[in-house]
């Protein structure tokens, strides 16, 4: 049963991805571009938006850097201007970096959390008071199957992924009855430069592209939550059942007890 209403054609549709820049982003910007979808991109760094743009055939530029105060609201303002409303925000910006609980820093703790969850509610904030008017549009944030549960070297990343995704519940429970589909993506491991510093194996690791299919897909069926590749996150979702007893040395097992 679709909790949302399906998004099965793109053509002529106004979607604002923020963190467009690579990874995910990026492919998912070539994804719904190939499918005729009317582009906005935005991020951090401008030459890397605008080769995006250029490869696509074409998208607005909106650089901002999402942390910054008031910077969606502005370029959400800007962009709604140029196109008179938008049909879709993804939010995709993200900060990771695994870290020993020994190894915690508060300015690391600080950015995490402020790129991953606090910039980006502020900025689902800035951009719903429009789509309430209209009473249509789509949300959708990007988290991660980390935020199921605990895990080692996980406790600040996992932490905002899991707040991301309470909020992206709690959205759709108000949102969804006033026609706003509410959508959260939960991806396992996709090989993007923020990954490429792990020093551990990845499971079950996928390319941006096969990534941003997937989360194509999961729109086009209005999930609310859409996680992949299904093989690694099914794994996760029964691991999170367990009790903790049993979820903790099973977990220590399968990943070493988080050991560097």
């Amino acid at each position: 049963m679709s909790l949302n209403a399906p998004i099965r054609h793109w053509r002529g549709q106004r979607v604002w991805l923020i963190g467009a820049s690579s990874g995910i982003g990026e492919a998912l910007a070539h994804a719904l571009s190939a499918r005729g979808a009317v582009l906005a991109l935005s991020g951090r760094r401008a030459a890397a938006l605008d080769t995006v743009a250029e490869a696509v055939g074409g998208a607005e530029v909106l650089p901002l850097d999402i942390t910054e105060a008031g910077a969606v609201a502005a370029a959400w303002a800007t962009l709604c201007e140029r196109w008179g409303a938008c049909d879709v925000v993804v939010f995709l910006a993200g900060a990771y970096r695994p870290t020993p609980v020994a190894e915690l820093d508060a300015e690391v703790i600080r950015h995490t959390v402020s790129v991953n969850l606090s910039a980006t509610l502020a900025g689902v904030a800035a951009v719903l008071p429009a789509m309430l008017a209209r009473g249509q549009g789509h949300v959708a944030m990007v988290s991660s199957v980390a935020g199921y549960s605990g895990l080692p070297r996980a406790a600040v990343y996992g932490a905002t992924k899991a707040g991301l995704t309470n909020f992206a519940e709690s959205l759709f429970l108000e949102l969804r009855p006033r026609g706003i589909g509410v959508h959260v993506i939960n991806p396992g491991f996709v090989a993007t430069r923020l990954t490429a510093g792990n020093d551990f194996t990845m499971p079950a690791l996928i390319t941006p592209a096969a990534a941003a299919e997937a989360v194509v897909d999961g729109l086009a069926r209005g999930e609310f939550e859409t996680h992949f590749p299904k093989r690694f996150s099914r794994v996760l979702k029964l691991l999170r059942l367990l009790p903790y007893a049993l979820y903790f040395p099973l977990v220590r097992r399968l990943t070493g007890g988080g050991k560097p």
